[in-house]
């Protein structure tokens, strides 16, 4: 029944076959499977080295011991794990033949295989619920800080991004090693994860403080390059630039102002047809010319790239005869329907991924544009029908989650081999991994409220601890009509939280649209699509123009302090916004407080979140803190009050 093997403890319980192993410093593996084989389609853990693990067979259990954290296995397949020999994760059986304080009589197993067809199988893995705080597992939209009570779509949407590595509050974290489709649910009674479609079961535990924890999460699934300077400042988007025009006059105006801007980028449909991945020569006439201007004034361009095809695209044929799209299950084979009948390519395909950058090395970068905006990452589909679409890698159900991934991959790799070593890409969606390959993730199109800024405050912390460092948001919202007056406000808000996010970025459809003059039937490329008002930090009136410049200044002024915060994020896994707890680990409080967060390890922040509010509340750690706006001084230990005026947000250096 066990076995050791190259210190790896061998089990088996009738058809189903276990295996333990340490995994890093203080890391243990668990692979189990009833199919024959303990390997995924798609494995996101690296090897890593690992100290010298200790194993112990006893009468009717075993136990593997690797640092700090060990686990212990019954003669009946039951799993528990601790921490300097305290329990902190306890799988969930109720069955005759086991000694439990609960009624046997339900049958309630642990680890559920439930065939569907073949091999494949929909899989439910259950531990004992008990009382600790849940933080990570990616982004989502609810609003929530502690994920601890929640129940979680394992799946990628529009906004929605799951990344399964979460940190409890007991000491450990935990990685849900499956690309499946499927759902954590973290209630009192029971943590349960659920794989729609898949053939094993893979997690990876890891003991620790918050940081000792991520910096061990990240080792084993990868960590960022170093990202360069020239991104840390401002940058300028909207929906949408059509024209080369009306680029490089955006460019002049702001440097007509002294406003530095790091990146412009050029958003959806400055091409023809979906999957032609080239510009409208109609609109932009000289792209080698803007973009040289461009750099003359220190910016960067980037460009929306989308992985759908149009039937009508001059690369719709070559892609479809060579099989390197989704393919759907059923029906009419179409993915998308945005302006167009579409077909997505399949970034699982290696082929696929060669296609897509060599389109694009083609007409962009060799045109001088080496910022790739990924957008509909996820991908996007008519409908979240995961069961009708499948993959070269397999079916969306079983391998969907690591689109983003690979999608990311195509162009990091294509980069990277042309010799390009500050690979920066805005990507919409990611997965375990996807922070090797020089992302930025941001948050999807999100409306123009107070409420969605508290959804994307909690969000990026989260995502954050999940082992995503670059991450940001559409300053002021994506879905927003701006012409309101008390826009204003709300737009303060966000770009003053904003400057203090791993990426200061405005984007957005501001309200409404432009009236487009009359066109051809044929013109129907760069000059066809809808475009939102305009949103440059000048837009908005002198008096709104004032307060953004001083803050554009503020974080030009960052980027050296930026700088350290990008080589910890390559070199030790951390992230950039840190929840209070990741910062001071042994203040009761710092679990607490969900409000304000750590720039860094340096500054305090305290975003104002709420409409009308004027004062905030903020809890000061042991330590001398220094107001960078008033420069008072300030004891830890303790919550103060100060003033939150319209045009400040609360930040405290600590000295």
């Amino acid at each position: 029944m066990f076995e050791i093997k190259n210190d790896c403890l061998y089990c088996r319980f009738g058809y189903e076959s276990v295996v333990l192993r340490g995994w890093g410093q203080d890391g243990i593996r668990f692979q189990g499977s009833v199919s024959g084989s303990l390997t995924l389609k798609y494995d996101a853990l690296r090897e890593v080295v690992t100290p010298q693990v200790r194993i112990e067979i006893a009468d009717k259990c075993a136990t593997l011991t690797n640092g700090a954290l060990s686990v212990e296995i019954t003669d009946a397949g039951h799993v528990s794990f601790y921490k300097n020999g305290a329990l902190i994760l306890n799988e969930k059986y109720r069955h005759f033949g086991y000694d439990t304080p609960h009624t046997p009589s339900l049958k309630l197993y642990a680890r559920e295989y439930k065939p569907i067809v073949g091999d494949s199988y929909k899989i439910t893995q259950r531990f004992e619920g008990q009382a600790e705080k849940i933080f990570g597992m990616g982004q989502y939209q609810d609003g929530l800080y502690d994920l601890k009570g929640s129940s979680l779509e394992l799946a990628q949407r529009n906004s929605q991004i799951t990344v399964p590595f979460y940190i409890s509050s007991l000491g450990y974290g935990f990685l849900w090693n499956n690309p499946s489709v499927g759902r954590a649910d973290f209630a009192t009674n029971e943590t349960t994860f659920v794989a729609a479609c898949s053939t094993a079961i893979d997690y990876y535990v890891v003991a620790g403080t918050p940081k000792e924890i991520e910096e061990r999460y990240t080792e084993t699934v990868g960590r960022t390059p170093i990202m360069d300077e020239n991104v840390f400042g401002l940058w300028q988007s909207k929906l949408r630039y059509r024209t080369q025009d009306e680029v490089l006059e955006v460019a002049r105006e702001y440097k007509r102002r002294g406003v530095k801007i790091d990146v412009l980028v050029i958003d959806f449909f400055h091409w023809t047809y979906q999957g032609d991945w080239k510009f409208d020569p109609k609109y932009w006439y000289d792209v080698k010319g803007m973009v040289r201007e461009l750099k003359s004034y220190g910016i960067r361009t980037m460009v929306s790239i989308w992985p759908t095809v149009d039937k009508r695209s001059e690369n719709f044929r070559q892609l479809v005869e060579n099989g390197l799209g989704v393919r759907v299950e059923r029906g009419y084979p179409i993915c998308f329907d945005f302006l167009g009948d579409t077909v997505i390519y399949d970034a699982t395909n290696p082929e696929a991924r060669a296609f897509i950058w060599d389109k694009c090395k083609q007409n962009y970068f060799e045109d001088g544009i080496d910022m790739f905006w990924l957008d509909e990452a996820e991908p996007e589909f008519v409908r979240y029908d995961f069961d009708h679409y499948r993959y070269a890698a397999g079916h969306d159900l079983e391998v969907g989650n690591i689109y983003p991934v690979l999608h990311a991959k195509a162009f990091y790799d294509g980069q990277t081999a042309m010799g390009q070593k500050d690979v920066c890409n805005l990507v919409r969606s990611a997965w375990l991994g996807s922070q090797n390959y020089g992302v930025l993730v941001w948050s999807g199109d999100i409306y123009g409220n107070f409420q969605s800024l508290r959804d994307q405050y909690y969000a990026g912390l989260n995502i954050s601890l999940a082992g995503i460092p670059w991450w940001t948001t559409d300053t002021g919202g994506f879905f927003v009509d701006a012409s309101k007056p008390e826009y204003k406000e709300l737009l303060y808000r966000w770009f003053e939280y904003s400057v203090f996010c791993p990426v200061l970025r405005m984007h957005g459809d501001k309200g409404g649209e432009f009236e487009i003059p009359p066109l051809d039937e044929r013109d129907f490329g760069s000059g066809f699509a809808h475009t939102g008002h305009p949103n440059e930090i000048y837009s908005f009136g002198e008096d709104v123009f004032s307060v953004l410049r001083r803050y554009v200044e503020l974080r030009q002024s960052m980027k050296g302090y930026i700088k350290k915060l990008a080589e910890d994020a390559a070199m030790r896994g951390e992230p950039i916004m840190r929840t209070m707890f990741y910062e001071f680990p042994d203040d009761a409080e710092c679990w607490q407080v969900s409000d304000q967060y750590m720039f860094g390890d340096k500054y305090l922040v305290a975003p104002v979140l709420y409409e009308g509010q004027r004062t905030k509340k903020v809890y000061l750690p042991k330590a001398k803190w220094q107001n960078i706006f008033t420069k008072q001084i300030y004891d830890g230990g303790k919550t103060i009050e100060v003033d939150a005026p319209l045009d400040i947000i609360p930040v405290f250096e600590k000295v």
